[in-house]
């Protein structure tokens, strides 16, 4: 038998080898992910841990995204001086090190990184555990002197001499570059300037008297853990964090972990839409072998095999199959690694290729994928194959019996039309629930199971949707569009099958494309709505910028109002007990010129009112909230306040400006508890007399010193947020062409392997007249309508589910219901197109048959 099982499985590799590429495909995601990851994850957990320092002292970081504010938090200069005196200590100095800066050079063009990679600007002292070493020119000595990192130099062809501009929270000042400083490990994508310890202070804190931490050295002898100790009780652990260097590495790797998580669950969506197609396209092929091998089966039956053996002999090809398609799939996944690592290096990040991580867990999960998901896809043909008595087989009246064409379809009925009434119940309970949380988790319900319901009943539908959709095929193609269509209605289950792997895509498409496009228009009648300014300044990457910006906004000639709105995170405690950590908004006065809200209770005034806030009706009806209550809120630094609600909005989103509970307060009040914080926005109107296209050129000239900015007006900002859904949807339309490639290949195959199946059928055909343009042409029609009804199925459920995501959304805000009917018709053509490309091996292999070999052909 295993002999057998080898001949058979070498006698059909090559129609095996395209089931295979689907293995490959989903291991090398899999793999490549986990690399990747891996490799990553230990470059940087060697970079925090040599560059440690043995204890550090930092501000205490209640509210980890405080960065958003541009607010620095600081400790006391001074307290290097106590910490210097713990017994244990053998160094101390005070660190000052921001991110709120921007550096620009003498072509006012930003040298910082674009990849969202911070610009990082510190005094320069240089111990045996700095990431960079001098290399060129000398440090810097006294105000006006910098060191440029060598990366950030060499990408923004900036050479020492060179002036820069650096814009920092306490003001803007010019240095020269005098020094370059390269990396001696990972560069993380930063860009790094270094200023003199003596003036750092003062330029990028705004006194000298202030430091952002304070790094401590061990005198030999004393452990980590034992100074971590001492210094906090000599500092208090209250009042600050102090962590060891595997404290302080373990925290800036899981800061990390969440760009590293991004990357992982995308390619294992990748890899887990790989796996799902695939499993339709093996369970076909399979399928279709054992239908076509009825004989030999029934031979091997009949020459002493048991039933237990046939199955064996079956799942043993299937085995080989995944084991082959593992080992070129964890292949394709290093090179897929090595790729993304080369990828981030022209982003800046430059890890090394020849550090790749290919830990123990990576070949074990490659393996158990790839031989799972074929031995999951082969065991019902298997067990179909052992089935089929041996004196049928040997009859040829098994054929049928193991393809499956010959069984009713009354058991897919039932469990089709079970688990269907079940998933549209979850799908009608998302729509009418009035809580997120629960839509949504009724919504992943709903998804997963009209999925498999679709799957399951898809051969009961295949003679009704493809009598409609090829019902001009013989008035169009004549006997020809006649054959095709009845070719694709003769194995309902093999065209569900071969169509279901097409489906599986184009729902996700079907369904994110409703999504998003119910996003972008109901952003786009909210900044119609409440938007009422001529223009918004922004940042490029939305980060904060300085206070200079809008004072420069605010004196150029024809503006006539500049209403400035900071972002800080906050925690607040609810009426109902509930401790809510979100973001709030703080606006200067005069907010109703540049913004038309709408207000359950109260009005602008009451809400930027000292020490009151503001937040949506709903979200206060939700929690217990009234006009007066009065709300404990935590603020950046560990700053305390109790803060009297005067007002509730009445927005159509859930919040007005993108934060849970649309919390908003006056910018006099966020200022007193989160000083020398930057703006994130700031709201300009014209001037009384002075037209807004005259004014955006002359706001661009006064603020062009300031690159990181640009000058928006609606048109602009509907763009910018169609700009971030679009990231989204281009990611599902990469998931799409993926699934597009799997089943490209599953058509093909299925195609293929019904072309031998009928070789004396096209044989005979030829012979009465059929010529090959003819038999092409069939072949190909055959394809399109399977193809197409996979469209069909898959748009449908799409368009199921994106409807059922826009009531989840609505419950967010997002009311507005759009259906992108050009993008669904575009999907529906390029499905044929796609059925086209599939049958042109096929067809051209059955056209070029010898007639007479076709008709002995048994």
């Amino acid at each position: 038998m295993l002999k057998a099982t080898l001949r058979s499985f070498l006698a059909h590799k090559g129609r095996l080898a395209l089931s295979a590429l689907a293995v490959v495909l989903s291991v090398a995601f899999v793999a490549g992910s986990l690399i990747f990851s891996d490799t990553v994850t230990r470059t940087f957990d060697r970079l925090f841990a040599s560059t440690a320092a043995d204890v550090t002292v930092q501000p205490r970081q209640d509210l980890r995204s405080a960065r958003a504010s541009g607010a620095v938090q600081t400790v006391p200069a001074a307290l290097r001086d106590r910490v210097a005196g713990v017994d244990g200590v053998a160094a101390a100095r005070a660190l000052v090190s921001v991110q709120n800066v921007v550096v620009v050079d003498h072509r006012n063009r930003s040298v910082g990184p674009t990849t969202g990679a911070p610009t990082v600007a510190a005094a320069w002292y240089p111990t045996a555990r700095s990431p960079v070493r001098l290399t060129s020119g000398h440090a810097p000595r006294g105000a006006g002197e910098a060191l440029l990192d060598a990366d950030t130099a060499g990408r923004r062809h900036v050479r020492i001499g060179d002036a820069l501009t650096v814009q920092a929270q306490p003001g803007t000042f010019r240095v020269r570059v005098v020094g370059i400083a390269t990396f001696t490990s990972t560069n993380p994508g930063a860009a790094l300037l270094y200023l003199d310890p003596a003036v750092a202070g003062r330029e990028l804190l705004g006194s000298s008297a202030r430091a952002t931490g304070i790094a401590v050295d061990a005198a030999p002898g004393v452990s980590d853990a034992e100074l971590e100790r001492r210094v906090g009780a000599a500092v208090g652990t209250g009042t600050y964090d102090v962590k060891t260097a595997g404290e302080q590495a373990k925290s800036a790797a899981a800061a990390l972990g969440t760009f590293l998580d991004v990357v992982k669950y995308v390619m294992l969506g990748f890899a887990g839409v790989a796996l799902l197609v695939g499993v339709f396209l093996i369970v076909n092929t399979f399928s279709m072998l054992i239908a076509q091998r009825t004989r030999e089966l029934g031979l091997l039956r009949a020459l002493g095999a048991d039933r237990s053996q046939v199955r064996r002999s079956v799942l043993t090809e299937a085995l080989l199959l995944g084991l082959v398609g593992s080992t070129f799939g964890l292949g394709a996944g290093i090179g897929l690694a090595y790729g993304l690592i080369r990828l981030m290096s022209a982003f800046g990040m430059n890890l090394r290729a020849t550090a790749m991580v290919i830990g123990w867990g990576t070949p074990a999960a490659a393996y158990a994928v790839g031989l799972g998901v074929t031995f999951v896809a082969a065991y019902l043909p298997a067990r179909r194959a052992a089935a089929v008595s041996p004196m049928a087989a040997l009859a040829g009246d098994g054929v049928a019996e193991a393809d499956g064409a010959g069984k009713p379809l009354r058991g897919r009925a039932l469990a089709g039309a079970v688990v269907g009434a079940a998933g549209a119940a979850a799908l009608a309970g998302c729509a009418t629930a009035t809580r997120t949380a629960q839509a949504a988790s009724l919504l992943g319900v709903g998804v997963v199971l009209t999925l498999i319901a679709t799957v399951v009943a898809g051969p009961l539908l295949v003679r009704p949707v493809i009598r409609v959709l090829g019902a001009a095929f013989p008035a169009r193609f004549g006997p020809v569009g006649l054959m095709g269509r009845r070719n694709a209605l003769r194995n309902p289950r093999r065209t569900g099958a071969t169509a279901a792997a097409l489906m599986v895509g184009l729902a996700l498409v079907g369904g994110m494309s409703v999504a998003s496009a119910s996003m972008s228009a109901s952003f786009d009648r909210q900044i119609d709505r409440t938007l009422g300014a001529d223009f918004v300044v922004q940042n490029g990457n939305f980060m904060p910028f300085t206070r200079q910006i809008a004072d420069r906004a605010a004196a150029t000639p024809g503006v006539g109002l500049v209403v400035r709105q900071r972002i800080t995170p906050i925690a607040v405690r609810l009426p109902d007990g509930r401790r809510v950590t979100t973001s709030a908004a703080g606006y200067g006065p005069r907010l109703d010129d540049v913004a038309h809200l709408t207000y359950a209770r109260g009005g602008s005034a009451a809400a930027l009112a000292d020490r009151h806030l503001a937040l949506d009706a709903g979200y206060a009806k939700d929690h217990g909230v009234r006009v007066g209550s009065v709300l404990p809120v935590e603020f950046p630094g560990g700053r305390r306040a109790e803060l009297t609600v005067g007002a509730l909005t009445d927005q159509e989103a859930a919040d007005g400006f993108g934060n849970q509970g649309g919390l908003f307060l006056g910018l006099a009040t966020l200022e007193r508890y989160v000083p020398n914080g930057q703006d994130a926005a700031l709201y300009v109107n014209a001037a009384p007399g002075t037209d807004p296209a005259r004014l955006r050129p002359r706001l661009e000239r006064a603020l062009r010193s300031f690159p990181q900015v640009q000058v928006r007006d609606q048109a602009d900002y509907k763009d910018l947020v169609h700009d971030q859904i679009a990231v989204l949807l281009y990611l599902v339309y990469a998931l799409l062409g993926l699934a597009i490639v799997i089943a490209v290949l599953g058509v093909v195959n299925t195609l293929a392997l019904s072309v031998v199946e009928r070789t004396r059928e096209i044989g005979l055909l030829r012979a009465i007249g059929l010529g090959r343009r003819q038999v092409r042409r069939m072949i190909r029609l055959e394809s399109v309508m399977i193809a197409v009804f996979g469209a069909v199925l898959g748009l449908g459920l799409g368009l199921v589910w994106g409807v059922c995501m826009q009531r989840v959304l609505a419950l967010r805000g997002l009311t507005a219901l759009a259906i992108p009917w050009g993008t669904i018709v575009a999907v529906v053509i390029g499905s044929a197109v796609v059925g086209v490309v599939a049958a042109l091996l096929p067809a051209l292999r059955a056209s070029r048959m010898n007639v007479l070999a076709a008709i002995a052909h048994e």
